[in-house]
């Protein structure tokens, strides 16, 4: 969901963890535009501004501190389809790819 009243369009967003990971019951908080919802792993849709970029963040949270962070400016013309890898130690970054179907 957007803050504004202009067109948007819709982006596709995978969530991947590691098949091994040091850390349990985590799951992904996503941030677009200053804006934050709990989401699952795996396939999703979002409505973004078509119009302006799109700052979209992810990050992990266990209880005690957050990690996993990544953060992207998805600009108005770039493919609407990302991909978020989270990290398999609980101390790292994670990554955004772009046009990953």
């Amino acid at each position: 969901m957007t803050s504004s009243a202009g067109p948007t369009r819709r982006i596709e967003l995978t969530m991947r963890r590691p098949w091994f990971a040091l850390y349990f019951g985590v799951r992904p908080t996503l941030v677009i535009s200053g804006r934050g919802q709990p989401t699952q792993w795996g396939r999703g849709t979002w409505q973004v501004a078509a119009d302006t970029p799109a700052e979209i963040s992810v990050f992990l949270f266990n209880r005690l501190w957050k990690f996993g962070q990544a953060t992207i400016r998805l600009k108005p013309d770039d493919p609407p389809v990302l991909e978020y890898r989270a990290p398999a130690l609980p101390f790292r970054t994670g990554r955004f790819r772009g046009g990953v179907s």
